[in-house]
């Protein structure tokens, strides 16, 4: 097996969901999102998407996508592309896609996903998980 040199990440965007369009195989991404909103911690997030579209790649690659809370460094989640993938011209841009269920959050603060190649990194996206306050209704008493 050939290991690849590293990749370069044009993208890495957070969303609720991916389409893969069948012929064309374009991506459309709904509900792109920077951050997570909830009430009460500790709080699940039921599905979301990750997708990362790089390029600069020759070789063959194990992609790993995990998820780190930054407040003490351990890992959240993490996903696998279950095949190598082998890529031929470093010209050409590449997707990955990682669809991720019931991820759980303990508490507010700092996370960050991070895109793997044969085990090192090439990639971070951070985002912040929010507490929320409720909305109390703006009208007068009576």
């Amino acid at each position: 097996m050939k290991k690849g040199s590293k990749p370069i990440v044009n993208a890495m965007l957070v969303c609720d969901k991916v389409i893969t369009e069948a012929g064309t195989n374009k991506k459309s991404l709904i509900g792109i999102f920077g951050n997570i909103n909830a009430f009460k911690f500790p709080c699940v997030h039921h599905f979301l998407s990750v997708y990362i579209k790089f390029t600069d790649a020759n070789g063959r690659y194990k992609f790993r996508l995990e998820l780190t809370d930054l407040e003490n460094n351990t890992s959240v989640g993490k996903s696998e592309i279950p095949k190598e993938v082998n890529v031929n011209n470093p010209l050409e841009t590449h997707d990955l896609v990682f669809n991720l269920v019931g991820i759980r959050f303990t508490h507010p603060g700092k996370y960050e996903f991070r895109i793997f190649a044969n085990d090192e990194v090439f990639g971070q996206k951070t985002f912040i998980a929010h507490e929320a306050k409720p909305v109390k209704p703006n009208h007068p008493e009576r």
